[in-house]
């Protein structure tokens, strides 16, 4: 089953490969070492200083296509990231154990729970950064200066934490998130069962019949009315 579009994939590879040097170069800054290059400053010749801040240029201009390229998904992307469903407390106290097992409770939407609080801290943290660092770009010194490179600093901080959970999540290597890394990557399709067991709400709007069950004519269901969001398709 086809999980995300061609655009959205394009769009979140290019996200990350900014935002994976971004973070590298901002944490070597972070941790003092600006006096000495990383090895991405050896590699290209540039500083880190101004590393950070040609990458920063960069995230912002992929943040502005992607608002742009996306603009009618925007709306849905964030209702299905704000929604609250009765089952939501219970997904998540058996989270844990879905972990290891694959036996995730059941929730409704494109999104799990855990995914939808992850939504928010990304864009919203990812807007953060871009504002702030716009703004350590362009002045130099001063109160303002002072305020916003502290927000920037302690918003990475935090930034960096959801991504690794996130990468961990998204890299499949986890037992019952197994298969879970192809929704974003070589054509962003799933196996059916591993729809089913991750978003199965989303799953049975799509493929209302397991792809193994006998479908009984009598109990057709009219999919036509069901309308596919993939986040920019």
């Amino acid at each position: 089953m086809e999980r995300h579009g061609r655009r959205t994939r394009w769009l979140h590879a290019a996200v990350y490969l900014t935002t994976l040097p971004l973070l590298a170069t901002g944490l070597w800054l972070l941790v003092g070492r600006e006096g000495q290059p990383s090895i991405l400053a050896r590699v290209t010749g540039v500083s880190d200083t101004r590393l950070h801040i040609w990458l920063g240029w960069a995230l912002a201009g992929v943040v502005l296509v992607g608002l742009v390229a996306g603009a009618r998904g925007i709306s849905a992307f964030v209702r299905e990231s704000i929604r609250h469903d009765r089952g939501d407390l219970g997904w998540f106290r058996q989270w844990p154990r879905g972990v290891l097992t694959g036996r995730f409770g059941r929730h409704e939407g494109e999104f799990d729970p855990g995914q939808r609080i992850a939504n928010l801290a990304i864009v919203i943290g990812t807007l953060v950064l871009v504002i702030t660092g716009v703004g350590l770009a362009t002045l130099h010194a001063g109160h303002l200066f002072a305020r916003l490179a502290k927000i920037h600093k302690w918003t990475a901080i935090v930034m960096t934490a959801v991504l690794l959970g996130h990468w961990l999540i998204a890299s499949g290597v986890l037992p019952g998130y197994r298969g879970v890394w192809r929704s974003m990557h070589l054509g962003g399709r799933v196996r059916e069962e591993t729809a089913r067991r991750l978003w199965p709400g989303w799953t049975e709007e799509r493929a209302p019949f397991p792809a193994n069950a006998s479908r009984d004519p009598k109990d057709s269901v009219d999919r036509t009315s069901v309308e596919r969001w993939d986040g920019f398709g």
